[in-house]
């Protein structure tokens, strides 16, 4: 049975961020923010503070579909698994809970997928790698279970090409790469991946999978790319900065790396570091840090806003609620 969706009860006017708190990184010009849903003016390369979610979660699946944002799964401050999923709403910058997962995960991947949403995989609350494959329809607020994944995994990086979901390393194993086919929900096993990882982040740009940094260690900065046309793996510019449970995402080709932790220079052991990948040059240039660094995170896009919920301040434990919004620079294409 579904549950009936939830009113909401975080929105701007309820946050302690406000939407027009504004971050500008030094030698940027500043900027003015905009209302949720609009496209922003100026140079970009800027961040800004949204509504809170409704519950703080770390290790979360992250998918977007049209304008909303999907927050699946994780870790609450409690250190207990959740079964949560949280909507939000850009145009009214404000969050919802809807129907509650029929599996609850932590370190899931998610996409979307015709319009609904897909969590892979993920740990159990006993730490155990699961191959639950949940579907949920926004239209009708419910939640069916799919073909299990070939591999049971968690912490591993998604990309969705050609009507496909795209589900590359995790623990344990860290090599695996599997396609799902929602409309026929089944499942091909993949060339693997050539160095074993999980928290592991990337994205798809055109018909590449990039699959960037991860661990063991805590450090590693392998970029490897999977292209779904020749089928094999090649090895791309490092990361400058090797960070694993970061996030990524992808905006008019170019792909923007945010946090992750093991950085050893910060009592905290997070990193604040945003750094963009350009897959035409192998080419990596640093932009404004996080205001908020954080690990444990998913991040996505939607025109050239990059949206990113949750996660945690500091290494291990310590879920956050925040949620802030990166606007990528103006005019910047790796098309």
């Amino acid at each position: 049975m579904s549950s009936p969706a939830v009113p909401r009860i975080r929105s701007s006017a309820l946050s302690a961020f406000s939407a027009v708190s504004l971050f500008v990184a030094a030698g940027c010009g500043s900027d003015t923010a905009s209302e949720p849903g609009t496209t922003p003016s100026g140079p970009g390369n800027t961040w800004a503070s949204l509504a809170l979610m409704i519950e703080p979660r770390q290790e979360v699946g992250v998918a977007v579909i049209g304008t909303r944002v999907f927050v699946a799964g994780g870790f609450r401050a409690n250190g207990t698994t959740a079964n949560t999923l949280e909507i939000y709403d850009t145009a009214a910058n404000a969050w919802s809970i809807a129907a509650p997962m029929p599996v609850a995960v932590n370190h899931p991947g998610a996409a979307a997928l015709n319009g609904r949403l897909y969590v892979f995989g993920g740990a159990l609350g006993s730490g155990a790698s699961t191959d639950a494959v949940q579907e949920y329809d926004p239209a009708r607020n419910e939640w069916g279970l799919k073909t299990p994944m070939p591999t049971a995994r968690n912490a591993v990086v998604t990309g969705v090409r050609g009507g496909l979901a795209y589900v590359a390393g995790g623990a344990p194993g860290g090599r695996d790469l599997e396609a799902y086919d929602p409309v026929a929900d089944r499942w091909e096993r993949l060339p693997l991946m050539p160095t074993p990882r999980n928290h592991v982040a990337g994205g798809m740009v055109g018909d590449r999978l990039f699959a960037m940094g991860g661990r063991p260690p805590n450090t590693l900065a392998a970029n490897e790319a999977y292209d779904a046309v020749s089928r094999a793996w090649s090895s791309r510019a490092p990361m400058p900065t090797g960070r694993s449970g970061h996030g990524a995402a992808v905006v008019r080709g170019c792909l923007y790396v945010f946090g992750g932790e093991g950085n050893p220079a910060r009592s905290d052991g997070v990193f604040p570091q945003n750094e963009v990948y350009d897959p035409r040059t192998n080419t990596w240039e640093a932009l404004a840090p996080m205001p908020t660094p954080r690990h444990g995170i998913g991040a996505v896009a939607i025109g050239d806003r990059i949206f990113i919920p949750g996660g945690a301040t500091v290494a291990g434990f310590g879920a956050t609620a925040a949620h802030e919004v990166y606007t990528v620079p103006a005019g910047r294409s790796c098309e």
